[in-house]
């Protein structure tokens, strides 16, 4: 295994430039592609991506991680997760340029950028999909089963209640909200996820944060429609996993996810 090095390059996308980061070892088998998710940079949330590429390189393993489109560094018009589908192809393109050993790809998304792999990116060898985007808002409230878990915990919060009977709650706002827990689920974003995510996918959720609970209800709502992925739950209420618990957690799954899913002949080569 050679030793790791980071690279910054501009990466072509149709007419426009994206801005990457590559680390790892030059002979590295083993190859990740880190999608942004919202309006990160491919530094993340809490730097939770280049902390991720580090850890993986350091065991000689490669990763690019790179701004799409209208994001960060990069040029153009920012069309959204759903329309990166050029850009994680363009990034997976510069991954196998500078790394030409590597024979498994896989993918690492948090939040829509875990959707923006299930959805639009191109067939990779597996993925790791944190607290995966999978239940579109209808108005300004969050989804239903965030909203059941936020009041379970508020109900055992003095402060919540000292709020309430002091005037400084929202009852509108309030009121909107316990009806909509109860109202149906629009889980037709979860079902394209569920039809088009890689099979042997991995995902990860913290199990404390809003985004992630409306994935386990909307996960359990497809039944039988669902594929068999592994589901690790990590013990955090934070959405980008910013404890150095959670953190350590999430970088625990990438590593066992790579060493349990990659082809014989890339752990062979890695090892050396």
């Amino acid at each position: 295994m050679g030793k790791a090095m980071r690279l910054i390059i501009g990466i072509p996308c149709e007419e426009e430039t994206l801005l990457a980061t590559l680390d790892g070892p030059a002979d590295a088998t083993i190859g990740w592609v880190f999608v942004i998710g919202g309006s990160q940079t491919r530094v993340g949330p809490h730097r939770l991506y280049e902390r991720l590429a580090i850890r993986l390189a350091e065991t000689g393993q490669a990763v690019i991680r790179f701004d799409r489109r209208g994001v960060g560094d990069s040029s153009g018009n920012d069309a959204g997760y759903s329309g990166s589908g050029p850009d994680i192809e363009s990034a997976l393109h510069a991954l196998n340029i500078h790394f030409p050993n590597i024979s498994d790809i896989f993918g690492f998304g948090l939040c829509d950028g875990a959707s923006a792999i299930a959805l639009v990116a191109p067939k990779l060898s597996g993925a790791v999909l944190a607290n995966p985007w999978v239940v579109e808002p209808m108005d300004d409230l969050p989804p239903a089963a965030a909203i059941r878990g936020h009041y379970a915990r508020r109900l055992l919060d003095l402060r919540a209640w000292r709020r309430l009977f002091g005037g400084g709650v929202n009852l509108r706002r309030l009121a909107r909200g316990i009806l909509r827990s109860g109202g149906p689920m629009n889980d037709s974003l979860a079902r394209r996820f569920a039809e088009r995510a890689p099979g042997n996918s991995r995902i990860v959720l913290a199990d404390g944060d809003g985004t992630a609970q409306a994935f386990s209800a909307a996960w359990k709502s497809l039944k039988n429609e669902r594929p068999p992925m592994e589901i690790v739950s990590i013990p955090t209420a934070s959405h980008s996993f910013a404890d150095p618990p959670a953190s350590e957690a999430l970088a625990k799954a990438l590593l066992d996810y790579s060493a349990a899913t990659a082809s014989s002949a890339s752990k062979s080569a890695s090892a050396r």
